[in-house]
């Protein structure tokens, strides 16, 4: 029997579902980051700016950071800004056109050659074991097949006293506004998608996989069977996102 997984509401081979994830991005990356502030009428950057505040990184000793999913560099950008001259960040996508957008931004900005840039999958990372002292996915983990996989991954390469950072969409908690939310979702995403980027297909399958993704409680139970200890979440905006953490001790 061929194994099976979702792909937004629908059913399809695992092995397919990365094919099919990757055609989403290649066909939004150059307006990815404009679509996110329509659809989150601007919060992506304020969530972005809390969720990496909690980085923190060495401005003494170095300090070896992977952001994983983080094509187009938001996340990366703003943690080698908090960081020092000791500070490595390695941005990891499995899309070649995320990871073009995301030079081409650190170009821009004059960052770079202070990024590194690898094409590579989440579930298979090409690195040592402890290699990192702080491991971040924003807006990404839910589009992985083997999510278990990949928080394994998340795990082995870190070091001792290493800290799981993810940012990803959740469910909205507060009553009323949960269905309003929903209703925006499902009606207005798909024909922003339409009239700005000119397919609301891509914008359909990101909405549908939110609301596949598990509930804050059933992830961190996810993250805490990875092997991280302390594993927690945060909501914000009454539980349209929550940030994960967790630490290798």
């Amino acid at each position: 029997m061929v194994e099976e997984t979702h792909f937004g509401f629908s059913r399809v081979p695992l092995h397919d579902k990365q094919a099919r994830v990757d055609d989403v991005f290649h066909k939004v990356a150059s307006r990815y980051d404009l679509m996110n502030d329509l659809m989150s009428g601007g919060l992506h950057r304020i969530w972005k700016d809390i969720f990496t505040a909690r980085i923190r990184p060495s401005r003494k000793a170095r300090f070896r950071h992977l952001d994983v999913a983080g094509g187009t560099g938001d996340i990366a950008f703003r943690v080698a800004n908090a960081g020092s001259a000791s500070t490595e960040v390695v941005v990891l996508d499995i899309n070649a056109g995320m990871l073009e957008e995301g030079r081409r931004r650190a170009a821009k900005r004059r960052f770079d050659g202070t990024l590194d840039f690898v094409e590579a999958n989440a579930e298979e990372l090409p690195f040592a074991a402890n290699s990192f002292d702080c491991y971040t996915i924003a807006f990404g983990i839910r589009n992985v097949p083997r999510i278990d996989q990949a928080l394994t991954e998340a795990h082995r390469v870190l070091r001792r006293g290493g800290k799981f950072l993810c940012l990803e969409f959740s469910h909205m908690n507060v009553p009323v506004l949960d269905r309003l939310y929903e209703a925006y979702s499902f009606r207005c995403i798909p024909l922003i998608g339409r009239l700005v980027a000119g397919d609301p297909e891509p914008y359909r399958y990101l909405v549908e996989s939110i609301a596949r993704f598990p509930d804050a409680e059933s992830f961190r139970d996810k993250v805490a069977r990875a092997g991280f200890e302390r594993a927690s979440f945060t909501r914000l905006s009454g539980g349209i996102v929550a940030i994960h953490s967790g630490w290798k001790l």
